[in-house]
């Protein structure tokens, strides 16, 4: 370990740019990963519960989808394990068979709301690394990098 922690100090020295920014993602991605496990679901499937649960009008698979931009299999498969551990439900559309419309269930919102506390919790565990200042100068950052200047491709996560 004490050699694989000297490669690591060198690669930071090194201040590439992409690789600082991709370790930062890994570790922060881990640590989310990780606590959302204990939950059961997936990080993706805490972001369909979030929005489900945010969401004062319905929407479709497909707007849902749209609008935290997952492809539409990965949608599925996430909607799937949700509804199989009783977190949401897939209402059909009346008047279009072939439209659903996902619905958080009680359930659903209990586990959203603890996942999403617990999440906050890591969240703030990074935060403390910085003052104030400094994490509103990375969260600027980070949503400049973000907007970047062509088209976003890729889910929110």
């Amino acid at each position: 370990m004490e050699e694989q922690s000297g490669v690591i100090e060198a690669c930071l020295e090194k201040w590439d740019f992409n690789w600082l920014l991709h370790r930062a993602a890994q570790r922060v991605g881990s640590a989310f990963a990780d606590e959302i496990a204990k939950f059961g679901i997936s990080l993706r499937g805490q972001l369909v519960l979030q929005a489900l649960a945010n969401e004062e009008i319905q929407r479709t698979q497909l707007k849902l989808g749209a609008m935290l931009g997952l492809d539409k299999t990965t949608l599925t498969s996430e909607l799937d394990k949700l509804e199989r551990a009783g977190l949401i439900l897939r209402v059909p559309d009346p008047n279009d068979r072939r439209v659903r419309t996902p619905v958080i269930t009680d359930k659903g919102r209990e586990l959203q709301k603890e996942a999403g506390d617990a999440l906050a919790e890591v969240e703030r565990a990074f935060h403390s690394r910085f003052s104030h200042q400094e994490m509103m100068i990375i969260r600027k950052a980070l949503q400049d990098l973000s907007r970047g200047e062509g088209p976003m491709h890729g889910s929110c996560i």
